[in-house]
């Protein structure tokens, strides 16, 4: 019986991995749920499955989940807080954290998980954007285990060589990371420029948050991905790939130097890449589809349209640039997408949020988290000015 704290519960990655935990009652328990908004949600998966926590942001918030609970006739103890949401996730009791809260708000958390040594399931990216070095160096000291959650990091580790961990690199020539392409793919430029928030949110085969679907739209989950398995995978960015494949099917791959290209194919589900990683490194039934190829019929293949969608290329600018880059990009790019949300800027006006506050800092290395916190501090106060200014 393995303890799970689930960072993120009431997400779409949360909801995805108590389905597989019920599957599983033999095997898994949960110790602790947290969320932000969705109260009611987190008050019922808290008492369908039994956690002895509950965690929040703030005290109200706190006072209206304990009522919700007790209404339910649960007996989840409800706490709230930064440090409340780190205890969970290094709390002795728990043998596997799912960090799934999306955003710069996870990063404490999860490197709290990692710093205990405990088997994280990483689903959020922004903890390797924002402070890969840090986090990196911190799953070393500790002898935690990392596995990632994205579908496309997932497949990649699930088609490396079983000797890539001890540091043999000479088989592998690329990583390759498929994409979609989101809602926008066969859009011109031109209605691009006019899309709505409904419509970038309106993701043809993935179900997920607003956030994640408007950088999926904007194409900016992929350079943050391509970030994140730079850091996962210990590699450069001129040996990471992204392939746009509308349906789906193929989520990532590796190509080796002998011509050889393997991929991991699926059903566009996460719960497949939650089950491997709950079970790793054994598998277990994950409650997805059978994938049928005779169904789909068809695979197809594209390269990305940099021009149509550039917040591509900041982002591997960012990352070939280094320091504390890849962390302004992401605040940057959260406020922008939030002013998209909110109606207060065009959806194309993202990634010039984005490249004019990266233009407005001079990069350093960051040596802490909390110089990692300053940079992201900054460059969000900046994307909120230019915003603020119209200055794009």
């Amino acid at each position: 019986m393995h303890s799970v704290t689930i960072l993120g519960a009431t997400g779409s990655i949360g909801v995805s991995t108590l389905d597989v935990i019920s599957q599983h009652p033999e095997k898994y328990s949960i110790f602790a749920l947290t969320g932000c908004r969705q109260l009611e949600k987190l008050a019922q998966q808290s008492v369908q499955h039994s956690a002895k926590f509950a965690v929040v942001t703030d005290e109200l918030s706190a006072k209206k989940l304990s009522i919700l609970i007790q209404e339910l006739k649960g007996s989840t103890e409800v706490i709230f807080g930064k440090d409340a949401l780190s205890e969970v996730a290094r709390s002795n009791q728990v043998d596997i954290v799912m960090a799934a809260i999306v955003g710069a708000e996870g990063l404490l958390p999860t490197l709290s998980a990692v710093e205990s040594g405990k088997k994280v399931l990483l689903a959020n990216k922004e903890s390797l954007v924002m402070a890969g070095s840090i986090f990196m160096a911190a799953v070393k000291q500790n002898g935690a285990t990392l596995l990632p959650i994205d579908s496309e990091h997932n497949a990649i580790f699930q088609c490396l060589p079983q000797d890539y961990s001890d540091g043999d690199r000479s088989s592998i020539k690329k990583l390759i990371l498929s994409a979609s392409g989101g809602p926008f793919r066969t859009w011109d430029t031109a209605k691009i420029a006019m899309a709505t928030p409904a419509q970038a949110c309106a993701h043809p085969n993935w179900s997920m948050g607003n956030k994640i679907s408007v950088d999926s739209a904007s194409m900016m989950n992929k350079g943050l991905e391509c970030i994140e398995a730079k850091w996962l995978f210990d590699t450069s960015m001129d040996r990471i790939d992204v392939l746009i494949h509308p349906q789906s099917i193929v989520h990532s791959l590796v190509q080796y130097v002998d011509g050889s290209v393997m991929a991991q194919l699926g059903n566009p589900d996460m719960r497949t890449p939650i089950a491997y990683g709950l079970a790793w490194p054994k598998r277990l039934p994950s409650g997805v589809a059978d994938l049928n190829l005779s169904e789909i019929a068809q695979l197809s293949f594209e390269p990305p349209d940099i021009e149509k969608f550039p917040c591509l290329q900041i982002a591997y600018d960012a990352a070939k640039e280094g320091g504390d880059a890849p962390a302004i990009l992401n605040a940057a790019n959260e406020i922008a997408v939030e002013a998209f949300l909110d109606g207060r800027i065009g959806f194309t006006a993202i990634p010039k949020v984005v490249e004019k506050t990266l233009d407005s800092f001079d990069f350093y290395e960051p040596q802490s988290l909390a110089a990692v916190q300053d940079s992201d501090s900054r460059a969000r106060a900046a994307a909120r000015s230019l915003i603020k200014r119209l200055e794009f």
